[in-house]
């Protein structure tokens, strides 16, 4: 048993993995549903907008290959910490009414994700290695589903409270990582063990394989991103209304969290990944493809994309955990993929829309990231393979 199990019981780590997760989706994600309010207060122009909703995008890219040396001085447990402390500083600044706030919290908010989202595998990889499938699909779901809930109970809350006391209200998912982690804060006893397989990790950066899995991350993420920022348009201009065209972007994001239930269970009894890996990418080529040619059956495409997406993400996790060797070396490779995955995201809704303003048509981006589909297919095939 690990020093971090003698510490903390099972159930107590699992939980705080989870409460961890949510927080890293729906503090993200939550201001999405109130974004016009905010532009309205702050007569923000289109461009200000952007960068509002770009920024933490770009935060994941910059902090991401930072954290694994972070984590090596201070441990994962006061990492994580310091990580959740941040993200309440960053929701307070983002609700405080003034501009700069909004858009310094909203940095905040993205850094600290960050350091959550390159610590979790390398955590699961430490303490849970034989669980490593399972655990990540627990938190991708944890993750689909407070996004979800968080993101529905924004408009209610801010008719009740305001935008700004409904962004606050966020702090719930922190607050309770925070409750579950904070005896951790004055125990280094994970810091010595991280700095001595520090020294026989390989340099990520140069490993092929570490590349495939990053560039197969990362393009599921410039997918991901694209069809998330421009989909009720799509459907809009495909003539559903705009009613339907949010409900059907909500459908997508809740088919999103679905392979979270089961994917993880199958990934586990397979010692080569290379079939599903091809065959969750292949299926977001699949929809998209539908998508544009038979947008009237945009339900089905809808819930096919999210499912395949979704489980294309939880299949990249999991890679990171079971193609490494040590916790610092998953962690590193999570940065690694963490970081060029998020800058891949950040560029593709803009070179999308800017697509669209060229050609007067979504047939270049929508197609363009069904083949990007088959490219993400023969990276996950490669790193999908049973390695001795």
């Amino acid at each position: 048993m690990t020093t971090a199990l003698r510490l903390i019981a099972p159930w107590r780590m699992i939980a705080g993995i989870l409460l961890i997760a949510a927080t890293l989706r729906a503090s993200f994600t939550g201001l999405a549903p109130l974004l016009d309010q905010v532009s309205n207060q702050f007569a923000l122009s289109a461009t200000q907008t952007g960068i509002l909703t770009t920024l933490p995008l770009f935060a994941f890219a910059i902090i991401s290959p930072l954290v694994a040396r972070f984590s090596r001085y201070f441990g994962p447990e006061r990492s994580l910490v310091t990580a959740l402390l941040i993200i309440c500083a960053g929701i307070l600044l983002r609700s405080s009414g003034n501009l700069w706030g909004l858009y310094v919290g909203t940095v905040l908010i993205g850094a600290g994700i960050a350091v959550g989202n390159v610590l979790l595998p390398g955590l699961i990889k430490r303490d849970f290695p034989g669980s490593i499938p399972r655990l990540t699909g627990a938190y991708s779901l944890t993750m689909g589903v407070a996004a979800g809930l968080g993101s529905a109970a924004m408009v209610p809350l801010a008719i009740r409270f305001g935008w700004q006391g409904a962004l606050v209200c966020l702090m719930i998912f922190p607050i309770l990582a925070l409750a579950m982690w904070w005896d951790q804060v004055g125990k280094g006893t994970q810091t010595t063990h991280v700095r001595q397989t520090t020294n026989s990790a390989p340099r990520i950066w140069s490993s092929s394989l570490a590349w495939f899995i990053t560039l197969f991350l990362g393009i599921n993420s410039l997918i991901y991103y694209v069809v998330i920022g421009w989909l009720p348009i799509i459907l809009t201009d495909a003539g559903y209304s705009e009613i339907q065209a949010g409900s059907l972007h909500g459908l997508m994001q809740l088919a999103c969290a679905v392979p979270g239930l089961l994917i993880g269970v199958v990934i586990s009894r397979m010692r080569d990944q290379r079939a599903i890996a091809a065959g969750v990418s292949l299926l977001c080529t699949f929809s998209l493809a539908g998508l544009w040619f038979f947008p009237s059956a945009a339900s089905i495409w809808v819930c096919l994309f999210g499912f395949g997406s979704g489980a294309t993400m939880i299949l990249g996790l999991s890679f990171i955990g079971l193609k490494t060797s040590t916790a610092h070396e998953a962690a590193s490779l999570s940065g690694m993929a963490q970081s060029v995955g998020y800058l891949l995201a950040a560029f593709g809704p803009p070179l999308a829309g800017n697509a669209h303003t060229f050609t007067h048509s979504w047939a270049w981006p929508v197609l363009g990231c069904a083949m990007l589909g088959v490219v993400m297919a023969i990276l996950g095939t490669v790193a999908g393979k049973a390695h001795q």
